[in-house]
């Protein structure tokens, strides 16, 4: 039994939910957006609460329950207050500043590197030396903070690179004479 799979997903005010047949489709005050099940999932709406339950016992039904539900809910949290990855850049030089729908990042190498925000995500730096991705898909959200951290992640002796906001970097002993 799915411990996720069993509780059911509010619906806060402000935010409308519509089930039809494996189909859910959300809207709320940042935007729309919807999810398909698989057959071997039943989701119901019942006033301001959706549920997911399995419409068998077999393996692949039950693995997909809780994904079902984390999927739901995942679509209620963007759509109400979205999805935010903050990344923070250390290393003398390495800067990072958006024009237009494009991030320019000073990194180190011999040229700077252009990376092109994707269509329903915001990219802003705060500062020069910190990055806020910010949107309503939380797959998309991570997978932009992954291709920005990409272009250089951090290295274990001195730090320097791209990193999230809060992560630790196991550090190494340089050479010792």
């Amino acid at each position: 039994m799915s411990r996720i799979g069993k509780k059911p997903v509010a619906i806060p005010s402000g935010v409308t939910a519509t089930v039809s047949g494996q189909t859910v489709e959300v809207k709320g005050p940042k935007g729309t957006r919807s999810f398909t099940a698989t057959d071997e999932i039943t989701i119901r709406l019942d006033g301001n609460q959706l549920s997911v339950a399995p419409r068998s016992t077999s393996r692949t039904a039950r693995s997909q329950w809780g994904m079902a539900r984390s999927m739901i809910e995942n679509l209620v949290t963007g759509v109400t207050t979205g999805f935010r990855k903050e990344l923070e850049i250390n290393g003398v030089g390495y800067r990072a500043a958006m024009q237009g729908n494009v991030l320019k990042l000073s990194l180190g190498y011999s040229h700077e590197v252009n990376f092109d925000v994707p269509k329903g995500v915001t990219v802003t730096t705060p500062k020069p030396t910190e990055i806020v991705v910010e949107g309503i898909d939380q797959q998309v959200v991570g997978q932009v903070a992954a291709n920005i951290r990409e272009w250089r992640g951090p290295e274990p002796y001195k730090g320097k690179g791209i990193k999230y906001k809060g992560e630790y970097i196991f550090r190494k002993e340089g050479k010792k004479k």
